[in-house]
C-alpha cells in the first residue's frame, strides 16, 4: 500500500479534509446538545465574571452595563450557530470583543470551535485578525486593576492557547480518521489475500485431483480396452486385468475421497487424513505400473530415500505418476525409465524416458495441461523442469529439485 494510492493518508491531504463534525447536522445527537451546553455555560461563566469586573469599578454608568449584558447575552447564544457558520462567527466575535469584554469568553470559545471544525488557513486567518485586535479592548475599555501591557500580553497568550488546543483536538480526530482508514484497508486487503491464498489452494487442490486421478483413470483405461480388444484372453489374464481395474477404482475413491475431505471445512468430516508420498514410496508407484502391463526400468541412485525432505520427496513421485500416466497415454508398449539421483547437499535429479511407441493402439486423450501442472510444481519447490522430445522420436522429463545439505 503506497500513499499516492490512497490520497487521504497523505499529511497534506488530511489536513484539508473535512472530518466528521464538521458539517452541521439536521439534528443534534446527545453528544452535540452536552458539548454546546457545555460550551454556552462556559461563555456566560467568562461573560458574568466581566460584567462582575465592569460592575466593581463604580464608574461604568446603568445604561452600558445593560447593554453590556444584551451583548454578551446574545454572543452567548450566538455559539448555537457555531457549527453552522464557524467562520464567520468567530470573526464577527473577534470584532465584537474589542469594544466588550463581556463577549470576550463567546469569542474564546468560538475561536477553539473554528481551530476543531476549520483547517488551518482559515483558522490561521481569523486567528491572526483577533491576535491583531488584542491591544484594543484593553487600550478602548482599560480595567484598573490590571496594567495595560499585562492586559495585553494576557489576551495574546489566552488566544494562542485557545487555538493551538482546538489544532492539537482536529489533529488528534484527523489521526483517528487516518487510523481507522489504514485499518479498514487493511482488513480489505487482508480478505482479498485470504481468498486469494484460497484460491491458490483450490488450484493447487485441482492439479493434485488432475495427477491422481489421470494416474488411475489410465489404468482403468488401459485394461478395460484390453479386455474390449481381447476377449479371447486367457481367464488368468482377465482376472489380472480385472483386479487391476477394481483396485485402481478402488483407489481412485480414496483418492477423491481424500480431495474432497481438503475442500469440506473442519469438522465436516472424521476421516484422518491420509499420508502424503514420498520418495521412499516410489518404488510402489513402479510396482503398480508394472502389474498394469508397463515395461518400466528403475535407476535408484538416492542412498537414503527416506531421509529426503518431504515436499521434494513428494513432488519427484508427483512427477514420476504424471510421467508414467503419459506413458501409458502416448507410447503404449514402449519401455519408460526412470532415474533417480542426488543426495543432501547436491539436489535430486529425476528423470524419465521413453522411446518411440512400439504398439499401435488407440491412445487415451489428454488435456495437455499435466506437464504444465509439473511445470509450476517443480518450480514451487525451488528447481525446475525441462520436457521435449528425443531424436529418436521418444520424450524425456528431466526435473532437478533443491536437497539442502543436512
Amino acid at each position: 500500500m503506497t500513499r499516492t494510492e490512497y490520497p487521504w493518508l497523505l499529511p497534506s491531504a488530511m489536513a484539508g479534509a473535512e472530518l466528521p463534525g464538521d458539517r452541521a447536522r439536521a439534528r443534534r445527537t446527545v453528544r452535540d446538545w452536552v458539548v454546546d451546553i457545555l460550551a454556552f455555560l462556559i461563555a456566560a461563566g467568562i461573560a458574568l465574571i466581566a460584567l462582575a469586573a465592569i460592575e466593581n469599578e463604580g464608574s461604568t454608568p446603568d445604561a452600558v452595563l445593560v447593554v453590556d449584558s444584551v451583548i454578551g447575552a446574545a454572543a452567548c447564544c450566538a455559539l448555537w450557530f457555531r457549527r453552522r457558520w464557524p467562520v464567520a462567527l468567530a470573526a464577527a466575535l473577534t470584532v465584537l470583543s474589542i469594544v466588550e469584554p463581556v463577549a470576550g469568553g463567546a469569542m474564546m470559545v468560538a475561536l477553539f470551535s473554528l481551530a476543531v471544525h476549520r483547517p488551518f488557513k482559515p483558522t490561521a486567518f481569523v486567528g491572526a485578525g483577533a491576535l491583531i485586535v488584542a491591544p484594543l479592548q484593553p487600550w478602548l475599555r482599560p480595567d484598573p486593576e490590571t496594567g495595560y501591557l499585562t492586559s495585553v500580553i494576557f489576551g495574546v497568550l489566552l488566544i494562542l492557547l485557545v487555538l493551538s488546543w482546538g489544532m492539537v483536538v482536529r489533529s488528534r480526530r484527523q489521526l483517528v480518521l487516518t487510523l481507522r482508514e489504514r485499518a479498514r484497508r487493511a482488513e480489505a486487503e487482508a480478505e482479498l489475500r485470504a481468498e486469494q491464498a484460497q484460491r491458490l489452494a483450490r488450484e493447487a487442490i485441482a492439479r493434485e485431483m488432475h495427477d491422481v486421478l489421470a494416474h488411475r483413470l489410465t489404468l482403468l483405461s488401459v485394461h478395460a480396452g484390453a479386455l474390449e480388444f481381447r476377449p479371447d484372453a486367457p481367464t488368468a489374464e482377465i482376472a489380472r486385468a480385472a483386479g487391476v481395474i477394481r483396485d485402481s477404482a478402488h483407489e481412485a475413491l480414496q483418492d477423491l475421497r481424500e480431495i474432497i475431505g481438503v475442500l469440506r471445512g473442519p469438522g465436516d468430516t472424521g476421516e484422518g487424513e491420509r499420508p502424503q508420498p514420498t520418495l521412499a514410496t516410489l518404488d510402489g508407484l513402479i510396482d503398480e505400473s508394472r502389474r498394469a502391463g508397463m515395461k518400466v526400468t528403475v535407476d535408484q541412485r538416492v542412498a537414503a530415500p527416506a531421509d529426503a525432505p518431504a515436499a521434494t520427496g513428494r513432488t519427484v513421485y508427483r512427477i514420476a505418476q504424471e510421467c508414467l500416466t503419459n506413458a501409458r497415454k502416448h507410447a503404449p508398449g514402449a519401455e519408460v525409465t526412470v532415474t533417480v539421483t542426488g543426495g543432501p547437499g547436491d539436489g535430486l535429479t529425476i528423470e524419465v524416458a521413453n522411446p518411440a511407441p512400439t504398439e499401435p493402439s488407440e491412445r487415451v486423450p489428454g488435456s495437455g495441461q499435466g506437464l504444465i501442472g509439473l511445470t509450476e510444481r517443480a518450480t514451487l519447490a525451488g528447481g525446475r523442469l525441462e520436457h521435449g522430445p528425443t531424436p529418436d522420436g521418444g520424450f524425456v522429463v528431466r526435473a532437478r529439485l533443491p536437497w539442502p545439505a543436512a
